[in-house]
This record gives C-alpha cells, sequence and structure tokens, in this order.
C-alpha cells in the first residue's frame, strides 16, 4: 500500500477534497500523491502540502499506479487523447466526469483498460459527500475496495451498476443544488417576516440534518416520518396540503428527468 502512486489530473475542487480524505487518512503517503493541473496557483497550492506536482498527463501516467480524471466533461477528450499509449494494464483509470462511459475511456485509450466510474458531490470539499461507484472489468475487487475507501475517507460511499451512473446524478451529484435553493428560499422567506437571516438559516440547516438523520436511523418510512410531523388540521399539513397542490412533486421529478437527459445529451 505505501508504495502505491496515486494521480490526479485536475486540481480543483472534487479532486481537492478527494486529496483531502487521502492525506487525513493516510492512504498513501503525501509525496506518493500527484497532481497535474494547468494552472501554476493549483500546483503551489499541493507542492506546499508535499504533493509531486508532474508536468504532463503523460508523466503523471507514467509515475502512478491509479490515474483520477478530474476535469470538466468537455475537455475529458482531449486529456484521453494524451493519455493514449501511455496507460496499461496495471492503471486503473477513476473517472469523475459525467455521462462519460467506460465505454468511451475504453475506446479513447485503445484497449480493454481498468475504469471505475464515479458521481461525487461537493460536500466531499468538508467530508460530509455522498459518491456512488461502479466498479468496470478487468478492475480487480482489491484494486476496487481501495478506490471506494479512499471516497468513503470523505463521505458516504455507494456501489451501483454502471448503466445507473446517469440516473444517480439527481440523486446525489446535483441534488445538493435544489437542496441550497430551498434553504435560500426558506431564508429569503423568513427575512421578509422580519425574522434574522442568519437565525433562520441556522434553524434551517439543522433542521436538514436532523431530518437526515431520522431517515438514516429511524428505520421509520418517508411517510411515517411526514405523518410525525403533520398533525390533523394543523400548520404543517397545511404547508403539505399547498405543496401538493402546486405539485411540488411533479415539478421536483420533472426537474430530475430533465437533469438525466442532460446527462445522456453530454455523454460519451
Amino acid at each position: 500500500m505505501k508504495q502505491l502512486h496515486i494521480g490526479f489530473i485536475g486540481g480543483g475542487n472534487m479532486a481537492t477534497a478527494i486529496i483531502q480524505g487521502i492525506v487525513l487518512k493516510k492512504i498513501v503517503p503525501n509525496e506518493n500523491i500527484h497532481v497535474f493541473d494547468v494552472s501554476k496557483e493549483r500546483c503551489d497550492y499541493f507542492k506546499a502540502q508535499g504533493l509531486t506536482i508532474e508536468g504532463s498527463a503523460v508523466e503523471l501516467a507514467e509515475n502512478c499506479d491509479d490515474i483520477f480524471l478530474a476535469v470538466k466533461p468537455q475537455i475529458i477528450e482531449g486529456v484521453l487523447q494524451e493519455l493514449h499509449g501511455h496507460v496499461d494494464e496495471h492503471h486503473v483509470v477513476v473517472s469523475i466526469a459525467a455521462g462519460i462511459s467506460d465505454t468511451y475511456i475504453k475506446k479513447m485509450l485503445g484497449f480493454d483498460c481498468k475504469v471505475v466510474l464515479v458521481m461525487p458531490n461537493t460536500p466531499l470539499l468538508i467530508g460530509y459527500g455522498a459518491s456512488a461507484l461502479a466498479k468496470i472489468d478487468p478492475v480487480t475487487d482489491e484494486e476496487f475496495t481501495l478506490i471506494k475507501n479512499i471516497f468513503a475517507s470523505v463521505g458516504a460511499a455507494a456501489v451501483i451498476d454502471k448503466e445507473k451512473m446517469n440516473e444517480i446524478i439527481p440523486v446525489n451529484g446535483s441534488s445538493p443544488a435544489f437542496i441550497y435553493l430551498l434553504g435560500k428560499i426558506v431564508s429569503d422567506y423568513a427575512e421578509t417576516l422580519g425574522i434574522d437571516r442568519e437565525t433562520a438559516n441556522t434553524l434551517f440547516c439543522n433542521t436538514l440534518i436532523g431530518s437526515a438523520h431520522m431517515m438514516l436511523e429511524t428505520g421509520k418510512s418517508h411517510d411515517e416520518l411526514i405523518r410525525m410531523v403533520c398533525s390533523p388540521g394543523g400548520t404543517t399539513l397545511k404547508l403539505m396540503d399547498t405543496l401538493e397542490k402546486k405539485d411540488w412533486k411533479g415539478t421536483l421529478e420533472e426537474a430530475m428527468r430533465h437533469c438525466i437527459d442532460r446527462a445522456y445529451e453530454l455523454g460519451r
């Protein structure tokens, strides 16, 4: 394990979060984490932490065992073209790019390489992320367990079928955005009622945390938990009735479907 070298092509938010987990859990020594990024500022940031900075994607591949493709889907084609001929049977290629299939990665690299597909989310940055992973043959169980443990070091990690990587995006990849939107709506409205915005945000965020624990830990269904809050003829029931009349459920389901459709449009 100590001799393993892990490389990141791209040093943005997601790469930073994953690297923080590797460092925190001491999965490999800091110098065994390699980074290539076109930004000198990002490279200097990682170098100051004792990480190894590479001058190109090719150099990184030559010096690493696991290669994390932490770049936007729009530029991944160029990265894979550059890596063609420099990735072999011992490498594990880990992609966190939405809509990019293992078939496309294998095609661009020119052989049946080892691939792990991952859909992470931004809360990885503070160690509370949620990542969905798909193991693609010929990745071994040992290799996959290591990758899963890396993501588990910065939150929850779950294994899904590769055919559902696009469908999982609104579940954990994009869902923080509409949760933040809900928080904004609640805080905005509270402010119009003369309630301090910071107070409203603190109360709402802690309600989110507590509600999540209720869903995870009580063993009760979503409907049971809703009924626990909705007293007959009470205020919450009036709120829920209003949401139902406005087709809250249908609107959110439509938004999730559009998110998935877009992933297929961008996919390769």
